[in-house]
């Protein structure tokens, strides 16, 4: 257009100039732009995670599979080879009920397994060396030679001294009742063991998930063994007992892995189960934490003194969320957690996780009260500090 020519703003085409820093012979638009890192990217525990983070699950994961394999394998055949026969002569109610409890024990299966058990964040390099310098001014050794931290701190829970344990790999004092997982390399909050059967940890988060997989599943081998044992006798009473054996070879399998398995099965639910009603932990059983009477000196200090509590707390109380955002994405300017040094940290690392604290109501319910004599790491300090809330309570 020649100049002085009016003429539409429409026809007229600017490009936007980039503000951002780029090499001479690099265009704006051709600038890659880097994508957003999620943290479970770059998570430092032993852990596998799929579908963006949504599933964790331990790195070992085979027997998890067999267990997967044989829950399906055997409920196949029986709903396949047994249920038409037994829903004709005995009742249709069969196949229904076997086919409740079959998707009550996967959906708890995969509840245990593709979830966080509680996993405790571990300290950041800034955390740990604040913390650091935070108990040197308390010990009065200034910025000298170098002094190792303590291995354990001591509390007071419902009057029973219970000891913390330095994580030297998370750079965390552990709170009470969690336990460093050697085959997960994370610390996980009220820790009872590592199954291998379920692919994870059981911890804090999915510990009544895990029972109600164990307690079910029971049912489930107690229902097929008896129902295949009535198949065949059924059967028997027609045609004889060979003849009917091989009219259903597939309940001869059904039997005889309900038969060698249903005692595992039923006697580990029994453990849990008291367990359960005792409020320990498989660990705290192992190492024998705890004496059930209140006269001892190591009486339990999570206890309520009652069985029906005790079960109504670890099967119906609240889930506490995670503490670990796996599917957050990474910021430029957050430090990411330390490797192994010889710093120390709380298990904090956020505003959201300092709600956790042991003076919260949530921790109290489940861990009562208690008072500590020790420096408190920076974590615990927002938005009080553990000595001004331990005056308010």
């Amino acid at each position: 257009m020649p100049p002085g020519g009016g003429g539409p703003m429409k026809d007229c085409e600017y490009s936007q100039i980039s503000t951002h820093s780029s090499s001479p012979m690099e265009s704006p638009h051709k600038k890659k732009k880097i994508a957003a890192r999620r943290k479970w990217e770059v998570f430092p525990g032993r852990n596998k995670f799929f579908c963006n983070g949504r599933i964790m699950m331990a790195r070992q994961t085979g027997v998890f599979y067999l267990t997967l394999i044989l829950i399906l394998v055997t409920s196949g055949l029986f709903f396949a080879f047994d249920c038409p026969y037994l829903a004709v002569k005995i009742t249709p109610a069969i196949p229904v009920v076997g086919g409740i409890l079959f998707f009550f024990v996967m959906g708890t299966l995969l509840r245990t397994s593709f979830s966080d058990p509680g996993v405790l964040p571990r300290a950041t390099p800034d955390e740990a060396a604040d913390l650091e310098r935070q108990i040197d001014i308390a010990n009065g050794t200034g910025s000298g030679g170098y002094r190792p931290p303590p291995r354990t701190k001591e509390v007071i829970i419902n009057g029973q001294t219970v000891k913390l344990k330095y994580c030297f790999t998370c750079k965390i004092f552990r709170p009470p009742r969690a336990s460093h997982c050697s085959l997960c390399d994370n610390c996980v909050e009220r820790f009872d063991h590592h199954c291998p059967w379920v692919g994870n940890c059981v911890g804090k988060r999915n510990y009544r998930f895990f029972y109600m997989f164990i307690l079910s599943l029971s049912f489930l081998t107690v229902f097929i063994f008896a129902f295949v044992i009535t198949h065949v006798i059924l059967r028997s009473q027609q045609t004889g007992f060979l003849n009917a054996l091989k009219d259903s070879p597939a309940s001869v399998l059904e039997a005889v892995v309900c038969f060698f398995s249903v005692w595992s099965i039923v006697g580990l639910s029994g453990f849990h189960t008291y367990l359960i009603s005792s409020n320990q932990t498989t660990n705290e059983d192992i190492k024998g934490s705890w004496s059930n009477k209140r006269g001892k000196e190591n009486y339990n200090p999570y206890s309520y003194g009652n069985i029906f509590t005790n079960c109504c707390v670890a099967l119906c109380g609240p889930i506490s969320p995670s503490l670990i955002d796996r599917r957050g994405y990474i910021q430029p300017d957050t430090p990411q957690p330390a490797a192994p040094s010889n710093g120390i940290a709380a298990y904090g690392a956020t505003q959201s996780q300092s709600d956790m604290s042991p003076f919260s109501s949530d921790f109290k319910e489940q861990h009562g009260n208690f008072s500590t004599n020790y420096h408190v790491p920076l974590h615990y300090q927002h938005p009080k500090s553990w000595e001004e809330l331990l005056k308010s309570h």
